[in-house]
């Protein structure tokens, strides 16, 4: 699995990549996972495990049929933030990458990966290109799209993969289903929000990078399948309550004075989406989420303080913004980050 397992292996250190994969109760899927991570051509890399307490034996399954692969123990579902935190503390390499376990990567994934990642001092993320295991000709996700409005989906989602640029384009993100970060830019803006547990931990971190000038690469070339909400049910109650509550937090923490010019259309597609929620799944959790989004941010102010710090005017990024369109049009993508 792993193609450089001992330090005294490693021919440069620097070049070393490690791979996280975060799993609660995935037993399942780790099987097509982790084979098709142990045929990557990638010339240094280290796979890592994160367990967050499963009980479906996918630990005992991980260390009896892919013995490289190290393994992290978590005494509790740390969620998908803390965990991915956990595995770049245990993790060796300069370049940290983050897959879901519901995912089938192509044998080449990692080292467009890297190719990516190395074409500037800048690159401190790199987007991988996500396409339906159903039917892989379909894009599932080529990095994170944003609007002024704060809200974020999924680029080029739906569409067929053959119609895409095919060369690297700068975009706002990556999807941290199956994202490179730079040790060096981890360092400085901060991993995951932990508060966070799971959904737009990566928009907030990519917000946090591009304050602080680091650039995200869309590698077009750096295909991986996936199971399009593996793990958490698309509209369950605790995907719209954290949606909800996480959007208020990642824009009290990175909305700078400069943008407060947004907050009127913020205003209005979140009350839009809040609708569209309650209207499409019959239930009150996105509304929730966001109440209780709003009763935390007393304890978000150092974040905000810390994001904010020496960042940079958004006039270096506001380019990779999306368009504006009429709330109704992006009624079904609102915030829906998807790992």
């Amino acid at each position: 699995m792993q193609r450089s397992t001992k330090s005294t292996d490693i021919s440069n250190p620097g070049d070393l990549v490690s791979v996280i994969v975060v799993n609660w109760n995935g037993r399942h899927y780790l099987h097509d996972c982790l084979t098709a991570l142990s045929v990557q051509t990638a010339a240094e890399y280290e796979v890592v495990l994160v367990d967050n307490a499963s009980t479906d034996g996918s630990v005992e399954f991980v260390a009896e049929h892919f013995p490289s692969v190290r393994i992290v123990r978590n005494d509790r579902n740390r969620g998908f933030a803390a965990a991915n935190n956990i595995g770049f503390q245990h993790a060796r390499g300069n370049y940290l990458v983050t897959l879901n376990n519901d995912t089938c990567a192509n044998p080449d994934w990692l080292a467009e990966l890297v190719k990516g990642v190395h074409t500037g001092p800048d690159i401190g993320m790199c987007a991988s290109t996500m396409v339906l295991r159903s039917d892989p000709s379909i894009v599932d996700s080529t990095g994170i799209a944003f609007n002024r409005c704060g809200v974020a989906w999924d680029r080029l989602s739906g569409c067929r993969l053959s119609d895409i640029n095919p060369q690297p384009v700068e975009v706002f993100g990556p999807c941290a289903g199956a994202a490179m970060y730079r040790r060096e830019m981890i360092d400085q803006v901060g991993g995951f929000d932990e508060d966070f547990f799971i959904y737009l931990e990566d928009v907030d971190l990519a917000w946090r990078a591009q304050s602080h000038g680091w650039r995200c690469l869309s590698i077009p070339a750096a295909v991986v399948q996936h199971v399009h909400s593996g793990t958490s049910r698309e509209g369950s109650p605790g995907k719209n309550y954290n949606l909800g509550r996480n959007k208020v937090w990642m824009l009290y923490k990175n909305l700078s004075a400069a943008q407060l010019g947004w907050l009127p259309l913020i205003l209005l597609y979140d009350f839009s989406a809040a609708l569209y929620s309650l209207y499409l799944y019959r239930n009150w959790w996105s509304i929730r989420g966001r109440i209780a989004g709003l009763r935390g941010l007393k304890g978000m102010k150092l974040k905000r303080h810390n994001s904010l710090k020496d960042a940079q005017p958004p006039s270096r990024w506001v380019r990779l913004l999306e368009q504006l369109e009429p709330p109704w049009r992006l009624a079904g993508q609102f915030a829906q980050r998807r790992h």
